[in-house]
């Protein structure tokens, strides 16, 4: 690649959304650096664009060299890394808000103010779930480092890879009954890859401020879950569960999580059941998705293209529907 074409640093680029930007970033003609803790982990990354295009680098947002190393000659930077629940060595703290405002501050020195921060839907410095304040945190280190920063803030975003949609069929496999608290909560889906756009927009045509990304689907959690049954072909029953009781729910499967040293996943943590309490939708006066020329993704078209394995008989559930009715 020549020296003159610009150089975009994704923090967190082998994630989730990082990856869609990734991919953007390299068919816009950018060379991308994928700044990552295991590069080697991240080798997928370099077929987005051409040889020595897209490539993975070392780095530890809480190591300062580390962070300064990967953002050596970068034209702008992404920060899109983020965690849902607590280890014992990743924190909200640690992760949301001291290592963004790192990546912001590290920028700044380094004379980069194309700067994109992504952070979430109900990001609030007066929530009870450490999340969501450690988010507002970090949104405001970026801001006092970056003052022409662009914060993204999706709601919880779909697609092939997510960890909303296949968590829940998932659990719908093996539970006939979905017991779960927050079933009346509002939700605004949002395309990754439309989220990846905005990023995109933002990096080659500079937007500042604060921008509230979420798809044209509002629902109730009981409605979106209701979708994805329908689509998997499996009639479970849903039933809310009280608030304290999810509470109680989330700190056993956090203890069982410890005591089986990770062998436990953690399907739910009491502060996610503290963010469930909050409807997740854009505010009305909100900018957003407009504000970018961007038209969001509704889940009716994207959904079925990788919830479909979730059906009892997969792939095969159409040729089987079919046979049944020659009987």
């Amino acid at each position: 690649m020549s020296g003159s074409t610009p150089l975009v640093t994704i923090f967190g680029g082998s994630g989730f959304l990082g990856r869609y930007i990734a991919r953007r970033m390299a068919k816009a003609g950018w060379r991308v650096r994928v700044a990552v803790r295991r590069p080697n982990e991240a080798l997928f990354v370099r077929p987005y664009g051409t040889p020595g295009q897209v490539e993975p680098v070392l780095a530890n947002i809480r190591d300062d060299a580390s962070v300064a190393a990967a953002l050596r000659g970068a034209d702008a930077v992404v920060n899109c890394v983020g965690i849902l629940a607590e280890t014992s060595r990743q924190r909200f703290e640690s992760v949301h808000a001291e290592g963004a405002g790192r990546i912001a501050t590290l920028a700044a020195k380094a004379g980069i103010s194309n700067f994109i921060h992504v952070s979430a839907l109900g990001a609030d410095a007066e929530s009870d779930s450490e999340n969501a304040r450690s988010k507002a945190e970090g949104e405001a280190l970026v801001l006092a480092a970056q003052p022409g920063a662009t914060i993204l803030r999706p709601s919880v975003m779909f697609g092939k890879d997510d960890t909303f949609f296949n968590r829940f069929a998932t659990l719908s496999r093996f539970m006939p009954v979905m017991f779960l608290p927050g079933l009346n909560t509002r939700f605004q889906p949002v395309f990754v890859d439309d989220v990846a756009a905005a990023a995109e927009t933002a990096l080659l045509h500079g937007h500042a401020g604060v921008f509230e990304l979420g798809g044209p689907d509002v629902e109730t959690l009981r409605a979106t879950l209701g979708r994805m049954l329908r689509i998997t072909r499996r009639r479970r029953l849903l039933l809310t569960m009280p608030f304290w009781l999810g509470r109680v729910m989330g700190g056993m499967i956090e203890f069982a999580h410890w005591m089986s040293l990770g062998i436990v996943p953690k399907l739910l943590t009491r502060d996610q059941v503290r963010q469930l309490r909050n409807d997740n939708v854009v505010a009305p006066d909100a900018l957003g998705f407009a504000d970018l020329g961007i038209t969001p993704t509704p889940m009716g078209p994207i959904l079925p293209d990788y919830l479909w394995r979730y059906r009892a008989d997969g792939q095969f559930e159409a040729i089987t529907e079919s046979a049944r009715n020659l009987r």
